[in-house]
């Protein structure tokens, strides 16, 4: 466990910096965080990263959820000594916090999952490599030392590469795979389809499949089915997709300018990445080819929690992916009290979607889960300042929570409780 520090301490720092003219390198506040980054990023990166399905009615309503809680601080209890730690399959973890996956950073930061990895290192809390980062899992662990991760799986059309990612995560040192469960199939994202941009279409946000033998060695074979690969029409825009992709590729541009590879790489992926197939009898599959807790990731409905239990799964986590795949779907906050009384403690319940600050991890966990996962803000800390700024958002969430946990009088996670919160109006 990574010493880190008090949130008493962050707080000096950031004042006594102002004594000195010194302002937090990114925004304190989840609002201006936003849009700053906003201001910062293309539009197609900025879309990418904070936009939802359809109308993104599930993206206000995750943060809708929270406020529907409020916390019930109890009063003259010595919370002078606090302790934020949280135990997760056999690891002491600072806080009850991890990085979500997040996929395609090098929109936000061209030393995306790298600098997330290193901010995710300082501060202790783990990164969950995505399936679709700009950089390989091998290449993220490298900076990490010691540092917790776990690896998010995207089960693709073709089990051998499943298998081939998850030797490769056991090696890269990921203490967990968490498998999503809810991007069998590419949500109706407005803002994405507005710009007519999908990132992978440019070689963006592959880097673990350029970088897998298995993936490489079918390269010259025939492609499964499924989506067709894009039309090519020359013109500025494709030609300009045909750079991006062809520098993207291992290699660097000029090596590979004239082969054929960045191409089918791209082709590749678009025909094998998802797999609308899959169903609960796929898993003994994959249970039986990792000795590492599995973790299945976009759980809302109790009675899938329960399966979960029953076919061996080690954790859920209650997610709608931030929004981005179903509009009109439940709020995670909404779905997390039923799954945990339907898990009733046998495995870890964790959740994402939606949280933006420390009284939203208090509420999450007096709701019943284990811990969380935090998205988008990190990736707007990255936008805005790299590694550093990931490490500044970081912080200030556990300061922040740490806080929020004192001043409800509680001196440690055990003591947060269904009863630390009310429904509110």
């Amino acid at each position: 466990m990574t010493d880190r520090p008090t949130a008493l301490s962050r707080q000096s720092d950031i004042y006594l910096g102002g004594v000195n003219g010194r302002r937090p390198r990114v925004p304190v506040g989840a609002q201006a965080l936003e849009d700053a980054a906003r201001d910062a990023m293309a539009d197609e990166a900025f879309a990418y990263v904070a936009g939802g399905a359809g109308a993104e009615s599930t993206v206000r309503e995750n943060r809708a959820a929270f406020e529907r809680w409020r916390i019930v601080p109890r009063m003259l209890r010595d919370v002078s000594a606090r302790d934020t730690s949280v135990e997760l399959f056999g690891e002491r973890l600072a806080a009850p916090v991890l990085l979500a996956p997040v996929g395609v950073l090098e929109m936000a930061h061209p030393e995306a999952d790298v600098a997330v990895a290193r901010a995710a290192a300082e501060t202790g809390v783990p990164f969950i490599f995505s399936s679709q980062a700009s950089f390989s899992m091998e290449d993220t662990a490298s900076v990490m030392g010691g540092a917790p991760r776990w690896f998010q799986l995207y089960w693709s059309r073709s089990d051998a590469l499943v298998e081939s990612f998850v030797a490769r995560a056991e090696s890269s040192g990921c203490s967990a795979i968490v498998v999503t469960l809810d991007t069998t199939l590419l949500g109706w994202r407005t803002r994405d389809l507005e710009l007519a941009y999908l990132p992978f279409l440019r070689g963006k946000g592959i880097a673990q499949y350029v970088s897998d033998p298995v993936f490489l060695d079918a390269l010259s074979g025939p492609l499964p089915d499924g989506p067709a690969p894009p039309p090519r029409k020359v013109n500025a825009s494709s030609l300009r997709t045909f750079a991006s992709l062809t520098a993207a590729h291992p290699g660097g541009f000029w090596r590979n300018l004239r082969r054929p590879e960045p191409l089918l790489a791209v082709q590749r992926f678009i025909a094998t990445y998802s797999r609308p197939s899959l169903t609960w009898d796929d898993l003994p599959f994959l249970r039986a080819r990792t000795r590492l807790p599995i973790v299945l990731k976009g759980i809302l409905h109790p009675d899938d929690a329960r399966r979960a239990v029953d076919a061996g799964m080690d954790g859920v986590i209650v997610s709608n992916h931030g929004g981005r795949q179903v509009d009109g779907c439940i709020a995670t906050l909404d779905a997390l009290p039923a799954v945990a009384e339907a898990v009733a403690g046998r495995i870890p319940v964790l959740m994402d979607s939606g949280i933006r600050g420390g009284a939203d991890v208090f509420r999450a966990l007096a709701l019943g889960a284990r811990a969380v996962c935090l998205g988008r803000p990190y990736v707007y800390g990255l936008a805005l300042a790299g590694q550093a700024g990931v490490s500044e958002v970081i912080r200030n969430l556990l300061a922040d929570f740490e806080l929020t946990m004192a001043l409800s009088g509680c001196r440690s996670l055990a003591e947060i409780t269904r009863e630390s919160v009310v429904r509110g109006g």
